[in-house]
């Protein structure tokens, strides 16, 4: 009975495919299947499989969300004014020269919001954003913050592809990376690495910097544009690299993703980021620091200078003491301090544990807030 039945119904499906194929189920008027959107797709037993060692599913969830930016700046006086044949042909009145800025964004929030770097955007008196899919808009400045070159814009349009935030504690030395950004003008390119270090710090940055150093290719015009891992995800913001060319030459560093997070929930809340500051000059106490100056403490951060009237002069702290802990927060080395003391709300009061001499003790200090020009 059963092969009967299957017989019978593949001699009906034979008949209706040969004689009336409109009758069965088609796709949209295009004969194509609506496919998910990219940035929402996962990955499925459905989905066809990628070549060995292809990005392309990575390339294809992320890239849509990266944007190209044009930021418009003015860059003073016309250096001709000063010229008298000059004047007589354009007169006294023009106006000043502008410099077209290029680089890249993310777009990380349904509602508009777009990561980039703060020297793309900075002094910017119009900024040009283009979408992937050709869209182009003006965009606005939610918040900018120089500490971590992490800027916010915001444009206004609708069904805009967001990018998928990755997990930067998960994040691996040799992990495979992708690089996404419009380099050179050139159209959105991306290029392949790996993860080459991790708490990466050059010498003149902000201490509120950590890069993730990678060897994928960055070049001018991917500043602000996505760093990702293989699964299309978000990991960092691109932001400079090392070059004594102009061009990459295999070290790039991107801003990682929890703290370009942090600083865009803070600029979209406020407008600005408020930092936690007690003005003390730190440096790392190390094993044989600490024997010179016959300390029981092996880590730790001594200070070599205490700002008058300061939070921390207020609160008893005193040059030569080390710190051991600020709130709940072990402090092992001035990357530590930074980070805890910027962590602060700015007017709350903050334990902070200390050795002085042979001895330990705690004392309060009421923060402050940071300056822009302050560095601790």
């Amino acid at each position: 009975m059963f092969s009967q039945a299957v017989t019978v119904a593949l001699a009906v499906l034979f008949v209706v495919l040969t004689l009336k194929p409109e009758w069965l189920p088609r796709g949209n008027a295009d004969g194509v299947l609506p496919a998910p959107t990219l940035v929402q797709m996962v990955p499925s037993a459905a989905m066809p499989a990628a070549s060995a060692g292809s990005f392309a599913y990575a390339a294809h969830r992320a890239a849509p969300a990266v944007v190209s930016v044009t930021a418009t700046k003015l860059t003073g006086p016309n250096p001709h004014l000063d010229d008298p044949r000059f004047r007589y042909f354009f007169g006294d009145g023009v106006p000043s020269q502008q410099q077209i800025g290029l680089g890249s964004g993310v777009i990380v929030a349904p509602e508009g919001y777009l990561l980039t770097n703060h020297h793309v955007v900075q002094d910017a008196t119009e900024i040009e954003v283009q979408l992937a899919d050709g869209r182009q808009t003006r965009a606005r400045v939610v918040g900018s913050d120089a500490e971590t070159d992490i800027a916010v814009l915001k444009i206004d349009l609708d069904r805009l592809p967001v990018i998928t935030l990755g997990d930067v504690r998960a994040l691996q030395v040799g992990d495979p990376v992708l690089a996404i950004g419009n380099p050179f003008n050139v159209g959105q390119t991306v290029t392949a690495g790996i993860v080459s270090a991790l708490d990466r710090r050059q010498a003149d940055s902000s201490p509120y910097q950590n890069f993730i150093q990678t060897d994928a290719a960055i070049n001018p015009g991917n500043s602000g544009g996505a760093l990702v891992d293989a699964d299309g995800r978000l990991v960092g913001i691109n932001t400079a690299i090392y070059s004594r060319t102009g061009g990459s030459l295999g070290i790039g560093f991107a801003v990682p993703v929890d703290t370009a997070r942090e600083v865009m929930e803070a600029l979209v809340r406020g407008g600005r980021v408020h930092r936690g500051w007690i003005g003390v000059a730190p440096r790392d106490l190390s094993a044989d620091l600490a024997e010179s100056l016959d300390l029981p403490v092996k880590s730790g951060v001594l200070i070599t200078g205490v700002q008058q009237d300061s939070p921390a002069a207020r609160g008893g702290i005193h040059p030569g003491d080390v710190v051991l802990q600020i709130g709940a927060k072990p402090v092992r080395n001035t990357e530590d301090l930074f980070a805890a003391v910027a962590a602060l709300p700015p007017q709350s009061k903050a334990r902070v544990s200390l050795q002085r001499g042979a001895k330990q003790l705690d004392v309060e200090v009421q923060v402050g807030e940071r300056p822009p020009s302050r560095t601790n």
